[in-house]
């Protein structure tokens, strides 16, 4: 015999099949008219017969909200690397086993399977877009398998006639063509790449992504010395009787595609080899006598063919990327993160370009605070543990990043942290007044340094080389399109909270909503900052009540 338990609970709590969830009454939801909203069914069950009695139940769902209202189921999976050998006390677990993040769509007309012994969740987003001002009730029935009726919720949505500003955020998360073409194992740029290239740039897009790593040549970016990743480069490169032409049919497509779904930044692939600037990327050249790799990890980066190769090339693609998008929306990297013992080799490889990029935007991530001082790095965006140095010496205009190294005290979205500490990062980026975000890993599908590929469904942790989250947000679907994850609902709910700060600035000032924001979490830095889920739930209250909504 078989009995269930089912309830309600909010998009925050992470479902651990081991572990009791929290429960959380929905209430009724007061929702701005482009928020979206999010919370969960979690259910269990027992069963004695040694799984003879179906454990299989469905769902009906009714009310005029139901329009606006998508269903997924979160899966497990792998998490073979949950952290490194230090944490703090704020992860869900420090140990391996399988973990909720996988969101895949699931239709009304499915049937669910409870495990006994264990919690699972149903995921329903609701996007209040596609409602009008007003109420909206919603009614939710489990159906067992002969269709008796298990549980039942209802509620009401309230749609509020004011909207969320757009978002003024600069966001980038590595887009990786590369492990796009490897994992569905199409050629790259065949018309099946840009079909599948097409849907992730729509779920960045989702994501809040409008600046998008562009691979005019394959991207140095986690390669390990001497090897290489699968050749993605959007400009076409010949080089005859002594000169170089370029072909930008490639790369037109591309922004074109980008701007079609409204990322409006090009980033530009970096020019110069990670942590050091001391090799040129690979770049494919056609001569007379066929395709080769004309630069490479065999190629210096200074004071060789590969600068002169600079000076013809860089004028070229500024005049061609300021005539899709104007040179003020394009962003270029001369080599990322550099540490203070590779300055120096950064310093030189910037100084081969410094005059052609004068005018342009130019951005590399950065720890050291130092090389900032001595203008190595002008733009600097700094992991989020080291920011309060530079926010201390009265930076301006900061970017900020976290990554696998991340991993005490600040934000970050690894799997085995709770979904707050991905969130908070909204609230964060207001308080700090930031220019942009950046992550290295919207959809990085390889192991550390690109050794291989993965199989990201398998695979969460670059083969046990970051924390599992780090390397990817979404997960490739069999149709070519991006399936979403715990995190990455974390992460939106985060730039809505940010958005919804800026709302509070447009009517009643920045001071005002510093203030507001402190009354409600208190003095806030990137390691002091809420860890409670209801910390959200009052900021929204807060600024409602504020702004009289």
């Amino acid at each position: 015999m078989t009995s269930y338990e089912f309830f309600l609970t909010d998009s925050l709590e992470k479902v651990l099949p081991d572990r009791r969830p929290q429960a959380a009454d929905p209430g009724a939801p007061r929702l701005l008219k482009n928020q979206r909203w999010a919370f969960q069914l979690a259910y269990s069950c027992k069963n004695d017969d040694f799984g003879e009695t179906s454990t299989l139940f469905s769902l009906r769902c009714t009310g005029s909200a139901k329009a606006a209202l998508r269903l997924f189921r979160v899966e497990l999976v792998p998490c073979d690397y949950p952290c490194h050998g230090t944490w703090d006390e704020d992860y869900l677990t420090t140990r391996p086993g399988l973990l909720p993040d996988l969101l895949r769509p699931a239709g009304w007309e499915e049937t669910f399977k409870a495990v006994p012994a264990q919690w699972r969740s149903l995921w329903f987003s609701l996007d209040a877009a596609g409602l009008a001002p007003g109420p909206a009730d919603l009614r939710l029935e489990v159906l067992g398998p002969e269709g008796e009726k298990l549980a039942e919720f209802a509620f009401t949505v309230e749609v509020l006639d004011t909207a969320l500003p757009p978002q003024t955020l600069l966001q980038t998360q590595w887009f990786h063509a590369d492990c796009l073409a490897d994992y569905y194992h199409v050629p790259v740029f065949s018309e099946e790449h840009w079909r599948i290239l097409d849907n992730f740039m729509a779920s960045a897009a989702d994501h809040g992504v409008n600046m998008l790593l562009t691979p005019v040549f394959t991207p140095p970016l986690d390669t390990a010395r001497g090897g290489e990743r699968t050749t993605v480069q959007l400009v076409d490169v010949a080089f005859e009787n002594g000169r170089w032409s370029f072909g930008f049919d490639k790369l037109r497509r591309w922004v074109q595609m980008a701007l079609r779904h409204g990322i409006t930044e090009i980033e530009v692939a970096h020019l110069f080899t990670q942590w050091g600037a001391e090799f040129a990327p690979k770049v494919m050249v056609q001569t007379p006598g066929g395709l080769e790799k004309r630069f490479g990890w065999h190629t210096p980066a200074v004071g060789g063919e590969y600068t002169r190769f600079l000076r013809a090339f860089l004028p070229a693609l500024k005049a061609e990327l300021d005539g899709l998008v104007g040179l003020d929306h394009v962003w270029f990297h001369i080599s990322d993160e550099p540490h203070d013992h590779e300055k120096e080799t950064y310093a030189a490889a910037k100084a081969t370009v410094a005059d052609l990029l004068a005018d342009c935007h130019v951005i590399d991530a950065l720890s050291s605070y130092d090389i900032y001082r001595e203008g190595i790095v002008e733009k600097p965006v700094v992991c989020n543990d080291h920011i309060q140095t530079f926010v201390d010496h009265g930076v301006q205009h900061l970017w900020t990043y976290y990554c696998t190294v991340q991993a005490l005290a600040v934000p970050n979205r690894f799997m085995a942290m709770p979904s707050t500490r991905c969130r908070i990062m909204g609230p964060l980026l207001y308080q700090y007044d930031l220019e942009g975000f950046l992550h290295w890993g919207f959809n990085f599908y390889n192991v550390q340094r690109s050794v291989r590929p993965i199989d990201p469904f398998r695979v969460t942790d670059a083969g046990e080389a970051f924390p599992s989250g780090d390397a990817f947000l979404v997960y490739p679907a069999p149709d070519g399109t991006a399936w979403d994850s715990l995190r990455g609902e974390a992460h939106k709910a985060a730039l809505q909270d940010l958005r919804l700060l800026r709302l509070c600035e447009s009517r009643i000032g920045r001071p005002a909503t510093l203030e507001l924001l402190k009354d409600v979490g208190g003095e806030m830095t990137f390691t002091q900052y809420p860890r409670d889920k209801a910390f959200f739930t009052r900021l929204w209250q807060a600024v409602e009540e504020r702004l009289e909504l």
